[in-house]
């Protein structure tokens, strides 16, 4: 039913690549939005969760703004390995 409503006058082709383009969509969308929670960046969530952009904002969240993670020194990674 729900597709007979939205999409009674698409073709094939068309329904293909718009379900392509929302599963592209999601996975990038998932991906910058777990990373964004897990480095306490609220505003990007935020702004990932509302702005739809076919994973556009995301892919730039993902390859410019995360926060990278720190290197741990030698010292540091010596203490760890000791306990």
């Amino acid at each position: 039913m729900f597709g007979t409503i939205f999409f009674s006058g698409l073709p094939p082709e068309s329904i293909a690549l718009l379900a392509i383009a929302g599963i592209w969509s999601l996975i990038w969308s998932g991906i910058a939005m777990w990373k964004t929670a897990r480095n306490n960046q609220l505003y990007w969530f935020i702004a990932i969760l509302i702005i739809n952009t076919l994973g556009i904002l995301a892919i730039i969240y993902l390859l410019f703004f995360q926060k990278k993670p720190r290197m741990e020194s030698k010292t540091t990674v010596a203490k760890k390995k000791k306990k």
